[in-house]
């Protein structure tokens, strides 16, 4: 097998470990919206501390997804390892 053949291949498995971190992104804020929903409905008058609570955790959440996207467009479009790798070669 060709070795920057190899290199693009593990890219690409990496690529889409990274993307998968989107998916978990979106039931790990699923959860914290229904937890806040839920403690504000048996609680009403702590309406705004859990509110602020919520989005505060909805922005880490986000933060998580964001750094997956970052991480995949890096190994996917630079690939600076790949660039690394074939100066090496040569």
């Amino acid at each position: 097998m060709n070795p920057v053949a190899a290199v693009m291949i593990v890219a690409y498995i990496t690529s889409t470990i990274a993307i998968f971190n989107g998916f978990a992104t979106t039931f790990t804020q699923a959860r914290i919206a229904c937890v806040a929903i839920d403690a504000i409905a048996r609680q009403p008058e702590a309406r705004g501390p859990i509110t602020t609570a919520m989005f505060a955790s909805l922005a880490m959440a986000e933060t998580g997804g964001i750094y997956g996207l970052v991480v995949s467009i890096i190994i996917l479009f630079p690939n600076p390892i790949l660039n690394n790798f074939i100066q090496y070669l040569v």
